[in-house]
């Protein structure tokens, strides 16, 4: 279903004089409907990479997502998780993270996402700024200790990101 909203939006903005970037553009198409598109692709991202995660938690593979991470440094040694309208403004946000993170690797040059491996390894690359720096500075529990399942839950999820916000054919034409 992704697919069809994204290349119906694609053929929208072409039509309304945006055109995409072309493949061999070195700019990567700094337009308001790329932007635009990558942002709603980012969104479809992170609302796929919330499923895996929903199943990771509940599986007791992952112990905490790094949005509760971040929004409620207490909640895990509470052992409890946010209901209601705290757990949806916190999918909003992770959602918007998500839909920010599409608008800037739409802005990549096309050489860039036009390669097959662009939307996984920008996914990783995500992931490891929170590893290597949010985290760290936020005083996160994550950063202090290490959980290799949380670490190789949390990876897989960001190449999940990644693939979807690259497109069905694994890179985005944007």
């Amino acid at each position: 279903m992704s697919r069809v909203v994204l290349n119906d939006l694609a053929t929208d903005s072409a039509s309304a004089g945006g055109a995409p970037a072309e493949a061999g553009s070195p700019g990567g198409g700094l337009s308001l409907p790329n932007v635009a598109r990558g942002a709603l692709r980012g969104t479809i991202a992170a609302m796929a990479m919330t499923g895996l995660r929903e199943f990771t938690l509940h599986a007791g593979i992952l112990e905490q997502s790094p949005p509760e991470a971040i929004a409620w440094p207490g909640l895990g040694r509470l052992r409890r998780r946010p209901q209601g309208a705290p757990r949806a403004v916190l999918e909003l946000a992770h959602w918007g993270y998500g839909a920010a993170g599409g608008a800037a690797y739409a802005v990549l040059p096309a050489s860039v996402r036009g390669r097959p491996w662009s939307g996984p390894a920008y996914g990783l690359l995500i992931w490891l700024s929170f590893e290597m720096v949010i985290a760290p500075a936020l005083s996160l529990p994550q950063a202090k200790r290490v959980r290799l399942l949380d670490r190789a839950a949390l990876a897989v999820d960001h190449l999940l990101y990644g693939l979807v916000l690259a497109g069905p054919d694994g890179a985005s034409r944007g």
